[in-house]
């Protein structure tokens, strides 16, 4: 359990807050480049509780405050003109950097215009993600990962919005004991393979993930630090000489990275939107093959509504909770798309889990350190000293690779070195991926 005051201060991400100040001194995702069609690519965002303008310009993208510093007016309503935002009240013009422009309605000899301005934000755009720096200085250099250096082809990114606080979903993703329950099928699996998650046979058995994991249910948890922020183990033995071993990771502060079949794997931001809602990212990757974009985005859009990106399933409706599915065929009752059951977990829970009053085992240790090196994060930053996968040049930035994140089946004597071994032998194989340090993700 944490005090109250350490929850808050997990928790709590907004403008001046101790966590606020630290998640903005990464790249965070602001919003899909899908999200932006050609014929308007302006919107708004809210990001860590502020609330902004997205827009494309020339060369890249813009992103500024919600509001005309004039009378207030919403300029995500404003027109794309000579380069940046105009507002439709009376015209006054802001560029990408947030300086005012234009003010048509002053005399010509004014200069009241240069002494105008509103935030403004740099962004980049990654693999179907545009990314905003909302700290204050230089951006840091973006990590080497591989969702960032696989080729566009290999990659897909989709979003979905959460009704609960950024730290459920990533604490959720990185719990390695919860997919042997909550990702179960009671009755046979029905889904097709491609592009859902635990549906794949795992290398080396017969069985798909869903199956192997329900069937050896205390997997044995460690983890370690690492440059990135932590790499957790989920080892299972499933006999006396095999053993199936499930390597994923933290991506501090805010992500994760886990291994999504024998070929692909994803890295999903939990963004805050504010402290009780976020949206979760992901770029998702193959090493082997081009991805099925129009299949991979069927699939999702089938599960939510626009332009909120709302799951179909949710609290209104009990997350479409059915007592004789439950009974036949999953074990939430709730459907076949797992990213349901995970939201169902950390919805329920309430808008901010109040962690003084639960009770974690050996099993939570992955949860655990992170909540410890969050919180020393936070001093660190405060104090400014250095904080995890935050490179400060280029060539630091380029040690930030991978992280490894795989699915195998490996003799129980040996499993430490096998998983690694397979690794290099994926990526070898791999049209685009290079080697990675020592194939631990560092």
């Amino acid at each position: 359990m944490l005090k109250q005051e350490d929850n808050e201060r997990v928790t709590r991400c907004g403008p001046g807050t101790p966590l606020g100040r630290l998640m903005r001194a990464y790249w965070q995702p602001a919003a899909l480049v899908s999200e932006m069609p050609a014929d308007r690519p302006v919107k708004a965002v809210r990001l860590l509780g502020e609330d902004l303008v997205l827009f494309r310009r020339d060369g890249g993208w813009g992103l500024v405050g919600r509001f005309c510093a004039h009378r207030g007016v919403d300029l995500s309503y404003g027109r794309l003109e000579d380069g940046g935002l105009r507002c439709l009240y009376h015209g006054w013009l802001y560029g990408p950097d947030g300086r005012c422009l234009e003010q048509p309605a002053e005399p010509e000899h004014s200069t009241f215009a240069s002494r105008v301005r509103i935030p403004s934000y740099p962004c980049e755009e990654r693999n179907g993600i545009v990314f905003a720096y909302l700290g204050e200085g230089d951006p840091p250099p973006f990590p080497a990962y591989d969702c960032f250096t696989a080729p566009e082809a290999y990659t897909f990114a989709f979003k979905g919005l959460w009704e609960c606080n950024w730290l459920q979903g990533v604490e959720g993703g990185i719990d390695p004991s919860h997919v042997s329950f909550l990702h179960r099928f009671v009755g046979e699996d029905p889904r097709e393979v491609y592009g859902q998650q635990f549906s794949e046979v795992v290398e080396g058995t017969d069985k798909k993930l869903s199956e192997l994991v329900a069937e050896n249910y205390r997997p044995d948890i460690e983890v370690e630090e690492a440059e990135h922020g932590l790499r957790v183990y989920a080892v299972r033995q499933l006999t006396d000489r095999l053993k199936h071993v499930r390597v994923t990771n933290l991506v501090f502060p805010n992500a994760f990275v886990v291994p999504f079949g024998n070929d692909r794997v994803f890295c999903q931001w939990h963004v805050p939107i504010d402290d009780e809602h976020h949206y979760w990212y992901m770029i998702f990757y193959d090493f082997a093959a081009e991805t099925d974009k129009d299949t991979l985005l069927a699939q999702r859009l089938s599960e939510v509504s626009l332009p909120d990106y709302r799951p179909l399933r949710n609290r209104t409706n009990n997350w479409g909770f059915d007592p004789a599915e439950q009974r036949d065929l999953t074990y939430t009752g709730m459907g076949l798309d797992i990213n349901v059951h995970d939201q169902w977990a950390v919805e329920s829970m309430g808008p901010i889990q109040d962690r003084t009053v639960e009770r974690l085992g050996v099993s939570d240790r992955a949860i655990t350190a992170y909540r410890r090196q969050l919180l020393r994060g936070i001093d660190a930053f405060a104090a400014g000293r250095p904080t995890p996968a935050r490179p400060v040049d280029a060539a630091a930035a380029r040690t930030l690779t991978g992280p490894v994140a795989v699915d195998t089946i490996a003799p129980a004597e040996t499993w430490e070195d096998v998983w690694r071994d397979r690794e290099r032998e994926r990526r070898m194989r791999s049209p685009w991926a290079r080697p990675v340090g020592r194939v631990a993700g560092a």
